[in-house]
């Protein structure tokens, strides 16, 4: 008995967080900062800055296989393939998908990265705050539930996360895309500047083009280093000059000292003490032993990635939530949303053939939603798009299809190609009830964990919406004088994006939420979750700065709650 008291007294904490990720990451910050102790716990193993990005300073002719994808790892990694993401230069930042597998009721592409950091280390650094119509856009055409908050409530937490996260860019004055705190934007190139103002003239600035807002310095900022230009993130980046959980909110929360980061630490339950109604901690396998361990607290944060939190909820049964923790509305792991794209269009640019750029910049420009932006929806689809893209000269690779050869080859491969620009967009996804993931209670995992089933589409509505994607690109360019334009629609499927958001929505009412206005459980207080679990729509914009404004002040609230006594 003695033993059993001293065992949890050891395994408790003022909060636990369940994840490192991009959120995860925020949570372990902000707790700590306030002084509470934290446990953070990630289901992978460790990842140290800089020391782990071992690829990053490598050259192409240094991989064995050039960056190319072997047929034993195509074979292991059958999901991670599908899109561009994963290749001999950052393999080791993609689950193995035999390890990890899941039920496609539909196809659904899971890009995931189990180690800590999590996908901060790979994502693409897009950093657009949601606006005032986003936030109240359900209300206006009735899908799904209204959001319990507006554009007021999280603009001064959106002002918060970027003052520390340093994201660059440049403020338009858009209702669409709200101002914030920007580092100085990157420049654009030639072209660009080009394309720029013959659009906003043309369009008489209903269509506007900026730089995009990227969580990528443009100068030094809180210790990390600006950016070199090399195009190489998704390898982890030494120099610290983009916002990733290694490179920002980690060492702020291991300065405090209030931190116990664990990894290979699998959540496989959230415990519940149906006597106080709380959750009381958190059911542990550890990978490496298989031993199951619990870990206690006063607060708990889910931040394991929208659908991996979505898992554990389920997962987390007892006679008060038989249908999982926190679900009497029915509605945890409905509403999936992501976002659909691989929709545009590419043309060649003349007249700037004695002109080129330097370095390789890892960021592109935007071109910010303009459809149904009035109270009436101008077209036959509801919500809307954006852009993004860049202008560059080809390279070397242009003359592989022609095969080739001798001095004439020599030299002609000695000049840059022509210009090119290409604009890919964005769509916003709708909420819709049936798209769903459940437990399969059929299947389980190596550690005995029911797989996740996901059952998700793309409508009618974003059908409609690509018709749009694809010509209004085309358009565009030949406002700008772009030539021998070609558009292309390379099909979507949910996950593709890795914009997994929705199965824990916000909203005010009980029956047909999970979280409340403050990310907090509406059934068990003391459970918050901020990753893009609780996102009520999706809107078209990248989601992870919208996932850090909530975390942050998710937490301010869970620790003055705490202090309270209301927890």
């Amino acid at each position: 008995m003695n033993l059993n008291i001293k065992a949890e007294k050891q395994n408790t904490y003022d909060a636990i967080v369940v994840g490192s990720g991009i959120s995860g990451g925020w949570a372990a910050k902000e707790l700590t900062e306030k002084g509470l102790k934290v446990l953070m716990l990630e289901r992978g193993r460790n990842v140290e800055h800089v020391k782990d990005y071992d690829t990053a300073l490598m050259k192409p002719w240094e991989f064995k296989h050039r960056g190319r994808i072997t047929p034993e790892e195509k074979a292991s990694h059958l999901v991670q393939t599908r899109g561009g993401q994963y290749s001999e230069l950052n393999a080791k930042f993609w689950v193995n998908d035999l390890d990890c597998p899941y039920t496609e009721v539909k196809r659904f592409d899971w890009y995931r990265g189990y180690h800590v950091g999590g996908r901060s280390i790979t994502w693409g650094r897009g950093c657009l705050r949601l606006s005032e119509m986003d936030f109240s856009a359900n209300a206006k055409d009735g899908y799904g539930v209204d959001w319990p908050v507006r554009y007021k409530d999280i603009a001064p937490w959106y002002d918060y996360v970027e003052r520390f996260a340093g994201i660059s860019g440049q403020n338009e004055g858009l209702a669409q895309l709200p101002d914030g705190i920007f580092l100085p934007p990157f420049e654009m190139n030639c072209v660009e500047k080009a394309v720029k103002e013959r659009i906003e003239k043309h369009y008489n600035k209903t269509r506007m083009m900026t730089v995009y807002r990227m969580a990528n310095l443009t100068v030094p900022h809180n210790g990390r280093g600006t950016c070199q230009n090399r195009s190489l993130c998704n390898r982890g980046c030494p120099f610290g000059a983009y916002f990733s959980t290694q490179s920002a909110t980690l060492p702020a929360a291991v300065a405090t000292g209030n931190l116990t980061l664990r990894p290979y630490s699998i959540v496989s339950s959230v415990l519940y003490d149906k006597e106080s109604g709380r959750a009381k901690g958190v059911l542990v396998i550890d990978s490496e032993t298989n031993e199951h361990i619990e870990y206690y607290a006063k607060v708990i944060f889910m931040n394991a990635s929208t659908l991996g939190t979505t898992q554990i909820l389920l997962n987390s049964t007892s006679d008060t939530f038989p249908d999982g923790l926190g679900n009497s509305s029915g509605h945890l792991g409905h509403n999936l949303m992501d976002h659909h794209f691989q929709v545009g269009a590419s043309g060649r640019a003349e007249g700037f053939d004695d002109k080129y750029y330097y370095g390789r910049r890892p960021i592109g420009i935007y071109i910010p939603r303009y459809r149904n932006l009035g109270d009436k929806p101008e077209r036959d689809y509801l919500r809307g798009f954006h852009y993004g893209g860049s202008a560059s000269r080809t390279g070397w690779q242009r003359a592989i299809p022609e095969m080739g050869y001798g001095q004439d080859f020599a030299e002609d491969m000695e000049e840059p190609g022509p210009w090119m620009m290409g604009l890919g967009s964005f769509g916003e996804h709708l909420p819709e009830y049936k798209n769903r993931v459940f437990l399969d209670k059929t299947k389980k995992d190596k550690w005995g964990i029911p797989l996740l089933a996901v059952d998700c589409e793309f409508g009618e509505n974003e059908r409609k919406m690509r018709i749009d994607m694809r010509n209004d690109a085309a358009e565009i360019l030949e406002a700008a004088g772009m030539k021998d334009i070609t558009t292309f629609d390379r099909g979507a499927v949910p996950g593709m994006a890795i914009h997994e958001m929705g199965t824990a929505r916000m909203g005010h009412d009980p029956k047909t939420s999970v979280l409340n206005k403050w990310n907090q459980m509406h059934d068990v207080k003391n459970v918050f979750v901020t990753d893009g679990a609780f996102m009520t729509s999706n809107a078209c914009q990248n989601p992870s700065l919208t996932y850090m404004a909530f975390t942050a002040r998710a937490c301010d609230y869970a620790v003055k709650e705490l202090k309270k006594g209301n927890l």
